[in-house]
């Protein structure tokens, strides 16, 4: 696992401090060993966490003739299957690394290799005789990568703060993007929330020749159900991947673990890793001790059945939370309202006491419909049936439900699933795990009118039923909340996170099942748990899904108090020129008095003012000049 950053500098030679000061800036990706590579057109950088061949692979590598260089984030799962083939084509390698592999893949194939990887990865390719960059990701967006264009030169990184340091980057706000933010507690891709820098979408990649960029498609997601698929062979097929993909994943020069919730998924890639690892495994764990909501029972339950050396973390209020959350925009760079990226930051902490690697049980819920909206979709079908007074009617009733102390009580579920269903289906899909409405921004903006475009989103219309909201979910949801978050609170402590279930081979597997093999009834992940019934404990298996995130709600009305009210005050408000003090005060107020839970909402707006804070981030002098980002894709073929 690594960092990567760069840029061109085309028409004038390279700032010969820039690149070095941008490099140390991800140290924490890979704190084993930095190093950059210049010349007259480009400088490059990476660092590098050492996790296969710890004695070569030093980045930047360069080609036997020098001429192409290359700076690489991840791993390549395969490398070893694509080195033979290589070889007998007369390639030499002098390591085990897969950094050399992936150098080798592209001189031999060029934008072709893409479709042979398979793993996770961001990297950048220099061809220093033809002026040629190319960036590429990997299929599922696992390893980040931003890049911005001004003028005729290209800026990139694994992370936002590799772009920010430029300065020929402004630090403006992106109102797109903040609606986007706003609605959704994240901003989908390709948009960021600063104003002219993009995300590389999954699948895709980048081409800058002497500064003119085409940009190309090696792999898509596409939802092409079997209605004739039985549950035997499904059963059967997924038994197979599964222990492929796992059996790849664990490979590694460096102490490997699992992350443990006690739940189905990561239960699952614990079952699979214990048919292969030599020696005990290490898992670890998160706990809540005393809330209704902790799985200790459950996790305790699943390290003693695979005698497991076990290591837990109870995060509680005496947990320097506010600390932590200060520390979070830095490594966050571009913010995320996902609370879950508080348990995270102190599982990846300890797990990084003990081991380099963990295993993940992440994408499953996206690829196999495991998650509670899913359920809301089809309900809410049903609700709208009803006459629109009804249901505003209902909603206001739900209202008056007392407001409970829970990470989501019943009161939260009820208003928000009778909010949700007077909304396009799309939207309230959306809505669901968002916060803010586009009709409730209405009140919060500070005279701007720029629409939440959740366009990307809307590429889930080529599925049908619920099929639409998972696509829905793998496009967007799951790359820039999910494992956005996981990569930035991991990476922030040096450890690296593989998601096995994310091997596009059961990405592809999932997206041609069809819907009663994912949802039956209102059993969720059916066929996952039809395949581990027999193999996990029962309570793990028929348990419903819980969430990793923090009673929210409750902590900004007790421990998180202090964080709210000085980070959200008036002068702050007022002085971004981005939302209205009047309705932000009223969001406070309403949560604080007990009207209703907005914990949500409100850690969406606390994360936000203090990474504009500490980044410098400024709201645009005009809004109107925030047009939509385009996206042409052209195939590689």
């Amino acid at each position: 696992m690594c960092g990567i950053a760069g840029f061109t500098h085309l028409k004038k030679g390279p700032d010969p401090d820039r690149i070095w000061e941008i490099t140390r800036a991800l140290i924490h990706r890979g704190p084993d060993q930095q190093g950059v590579w210049e010349s007259a057109d480009v400088s490059l950088g990476a660092v590098r966490l050492k996790i296969i061949d710890l004695e070569h692979g030093d980045q930047p590598m360069t080609s036997g003739d020098g001429d192409t260089v290359l700076v690489f984030n991840g791993e390549l799962y395969n490398h070893m299957e694509l080195r033979r083939e290589l070889e007998q084509a007369g390639h030499r390698f002098y390591s085990r690394c897969d950094t050399e592999t992936v150098l080798h893949a592209f001189l031999e194939w060029d934008l072709e290799a893409f479709r042979r990887f398979r793993g996770m990865f961001a990297a950048a390719f220099w061809t220093q005789s033809e002026k040629r960059l190319v960036l590429v990701r990997d299929h599922m967006g696992i390893k980040p990568l931003y890049f911005a264009r001004r003028r005729e030169n290209i800026y990139f990184g694994s992370e936002l703060k590799a772009i920010l340091l430029h300065p020929e980057i402004d630090r403006s706000i992106d109102l797109a993007g903040l609606a986007d933010y706003l609605s959704l507690n994240y901003v989908p891709g390709p948009r960021t929330l600063v104003e002219g820098v993009e995300k590389l979408p999954p699948g895709t990649w980048l081409e800058s020749r002497a500064g003119v960029v085409n940009r190309g498609e090696y792999w898509r997601l596409e939802f092409n159900p079997d209605p004739k698929r039985d549950l035997e062979s499904a059963k059967d097929e997924l038994d197979g991947l599964l222990r492929s993909a796992v059996r790849e994943q664990l490979v590694s020069d460096v102490p490997l673990g699992v992350w443990s919730s006690g739940g189905l998924d990561s239960s699952t890639i614990l079952h699979y890793a214990s048919e292969t690892a030599r020696g005990r495994l290490k898992t670890f764990s998160v706990s809540f001790q005393g809330r209704s909501f902790d799985e200790s029972q459950y996790f305790r339950e699943i390290a003693q059945a695979y005698g497991t050396d076990h290591y837990e973390f109870d995060l509680n209020p005496g947990a320097d939370l506010a600390g932590v959350i200060e520390d979070i925009p830095y490594h966050s760079d571009e913010p995320s309202a996902d609370a879950g990226a508080l348990p995270v930051w102190f599982l990846s902490k300890m797990s990084r006491r003990h081991v380099t690697v963990a295993l993940s049980g992440d994408g499953a819920d996206e690829l196999f419909g495991g998650y509670k909206t899913y359920l809301a979709d089809r309900y809410s079908q049903r609700l709208r049936r009803l006459p629109t007074g009804v249901l505003r009617f209902g909603e206001r009733t739900a209202r008056l439900l007392p407001c409970s102390n829970e990470k989501i009580g019943l009161d939260y579920k009820i208003t928000r699933l009778l909010q949700g269903s007077l909304l396009d289906p799309v939207e309230a899909h959306f809505f669901w795990n968002g916060t803010f409405s586009r009709g409730q921004q209405g009140d919060l903006r500070n005279g701007w009118d720029v629409p939440a475009s959740i366009e990307a989103g809307r590429r889930g219309r080529a599925a049908t039923g619920l099929s639409r909201f998972m696509c829905m979910d793998q496009l967007c949801y799951l790359p820039d909340d999910i494992l956005t978050k996981v990569d930035r609170m991991s990476m922030a402590h040096s450890l690296e996170v593989r998601p096995p279930f994310l091997d596009h081979r059961i990405v592809e597997f999932a997206s041609r099942l069809p819907e009663n093999l994912k949802i039956r009834g209102g059993r969720l992940k059916f066929v996952l748990r039809e395949l581990m019934k027999d193999r996990l404990p029962r309570s793990v298996v028929r348990r419903s899904k819980e969430g990793f995130d923090i009673p929210t709600h409750h902590w900004f009305r007790t421990i998180l108090r202090p964080l709210l009210l000085d980070t959200l005050n008036e002068n702050s408000v007022r002085e971004s020129g981005i939302l209205s003090w009047p309705a932000v005060d009223a969001v406070i107020r309403t949560h604080l008095d007990r009207r209703a839970n907005l914990g949500y909402h409100l850690w969406g707006l606390v994360v936000l003012f203090l990474w504009m804070k500490h980044w410098g981030i400024t709201a645009p002098v005009r809004a109107e000049e925030h047009q939509a980002i385009p996206v042409v894709l052209r195939s590689s073929a």
